[in-house]
């Protein structure tokens, strides 16, 4: 699903609400790998590492305390040339807050991030995937596209790298978002996951490249 908007009736008030992205274009053979990063600062580097070599640009959202104790890895994401997106400050429970709460968050984080990269970031993963009316109203009047996924490693349960990346390898579809952590599985299975991708044709990019995608872009 690309983003929409849904009209919410509030007794005799009608708020336009931001319907959170899933994937991207399904006629585009491209694929985007996310990672929430609120912890598993030992497996960034790694993966920073893999991803140099593969020559693959990625989406980090990241969290704004934790960017705030880990700056300089911060800094090498951006470097790296990744896109760097908002995991909100504190990582409350979006659903269990209010509106003006989630705001407070989200500008919590993006102050941090930009004091650290320069760069406001643009694109909002909730955390624990929430998205009640609060959020995505709080995330579009601070300017942000809220980003889900279509596909789930569950790898926060570290699992062995194969079942992550058979989970990957088994759902992929045209315009994937995927959604990853940084654990010790995640990284091993990584190289096996962008091989397999682009053995099947697929190019990865960061999210925010691929909600642009368009299957004629390439043409002509």
């Amino acid at each position: 699903m690309l983003l929409g908007w849904t009209c919410i009736r509030q007794g005799k008030v009608s708020a336009m609400v931001a319907e959170p992205v899933y994937q991207g274009n399904e006629e585009v053979k491209a694929v985007a790998l996310t990672c929430n990063v609120f912890w598993g600062e030992e497996y960034i580097g790694r993966m920073l590492e893999i991803l140099e070599e593969k020559n693959v640009r990625m989406t980090f959202f990241i969290g704004g305390t934790w960017a705030e104790k880990f700056p300089d890895l911060v800094r090498k994401i951006h470097a790296g040339d990744h896109e760097i997106g908002s995991h909100g400050y504190a990582h409350p429970h979006p659903d269990q807050i209010s509106r003006e709460a989630n705001k407070r968050d989200i500008a919590k984080a993006e102050k941090v991030i930009q004091d650290i990269t320069g760069e406001k970031p643009v694109l909002y993963a909730p955390p624990y995937g929430e998205r009640g009316t609060a959020v995505l109203q709080a995330a579009r009047d601070m300017g942000y596209r809220t980003i889900l996924w279509s596909i789930d490693t569950i790898d926060w349960q570290r699992p062995a790298p194969e079942v992550i990346r058979d989970r990957v390898m088994g759902r992929i579809h045209n315009g994937a978002i995927v959604l990853m952590h940084p654990t010790a599985p995640t990284a091993h299975a990584l190289p096996d996951i962008i091989a397999g991708l682009q053995g099947r044709g697929y190019r990865l990019v960061p999210v925010g490249e691929l909600l642009k995608e368009s299957p004629h872009k390439n043409e002509g």
